[in-house]
């Protein structure tokens, strides 16, 4: 697995409404901190409608490797990749 670091672009995912009207979506988003075990990041998550922050103080985001597409909402992978 690669190593998340500071500036690297990945993919958050959006945790959605709870009465569904609003699904998890991937969004755009910067690492803007990593905690020391490399398993939590802080984020600047780039939205529609207006930049969204998960600083490690609030708990961060957790990375989460995509099994069939499906991803939990609040955690952040690493973009997917097309073949050539």
């Amino acid at each position: 697995m690669q190593k998340p670091t500071v500036g690297r672009i990945v993919h958050y995912v959006s945790r959605g409404s709870a009465d569904g009207r609003y699904v998890p979506q991937c969004r755009a988003a910067i690492v803007t901190e990593v905690d020391a075990d490399d398993r939590f990041v802080g984020l600047a998550v780039f939205n529609p409608t207006g930049l969204f922050f998960r600083p490690l103080s609030e708990g961060g985001c957790q990375h989460i490797e995509q099994k069939f597409g499906v991803v939990d909402g609040g955690t952040w992978h690493w973009p997917e990749r097309e073949e050539s």
